[in-house]
């Protein structure tokens, strides 16, 4: 993960672009026991641009380095990499209020407790509901937070229907 880190720092330093941070799977593991993931999902800050080809400076900076597409994500060392954009308010806020960390002496920005259990919220697949049980259970996150943040977002009656079938 920490040739991930570089590759993204490096992309910040290049502008390719403005801002990252690790959100999913790999963001959970911040917080709660390790869990099993087939790729890192990296939520992105871009400039404004066409919405086809938003990814494509991102595509080809990592040519350009020797990182090369598998389908739809990027493998960098041991990890397939997915580049998400922001794609709404609470993402676009999420990434703003990301947390910094460190892995072995490189700075990567991960995705906060709260916003991963929203986002896995508004998301409502079953592996998004263990997510937020299993922040839940380790105490990263309070119900009371994802309720706040939840009604922020217009997402009481989601938060409603998981707090009913799950706590």
């Amino acid at each position: 993960m920490k040739r991930v880190a570089i590759l993204l720092n490096a992309m910040i330093r290049d502008e390719v672009i403005t801002s990252y941070a690790v959100f999913g799977a790999v963001a959970q593991m911040r917080y709660t026991e390790a869990v099993s993931t087939m790729d890192a999902d990296i939520l992105v800050g871009l400039e404004d641009g066409d919405p086809l080809t938003l990814l494509s400076p991102i595509y080809r900076y990592c040519q350009d380095h020797g990182y090369h597409p598998e389908g739809e994500a990027i493998r960098v060392g041991d990890w397939p990499v997915q580049f998400i954009p922001v794609y709404d308010e609470l993402t676009s806020e999420a990434l703003r209020l990301a947390e910094q960390g460190d892995l072995d002496g490189e700075p990567l920005w991960v995705v906060r407790a709260d916003y991963l259990a929203v986002i896995a919220l508004k998301t409502a697949r079953t592996k998004d509901y263990l997510r937020i049980s299993a922040l839940l259970e380790a105490d990263a996150v309070a119900p009371e937070d994802i309720a706040r943040l939840a009604s922020k977002h217009d997402l009481d009656a989601q938060w409603d229907i998981f707090r009913r079938r799950f706590l």
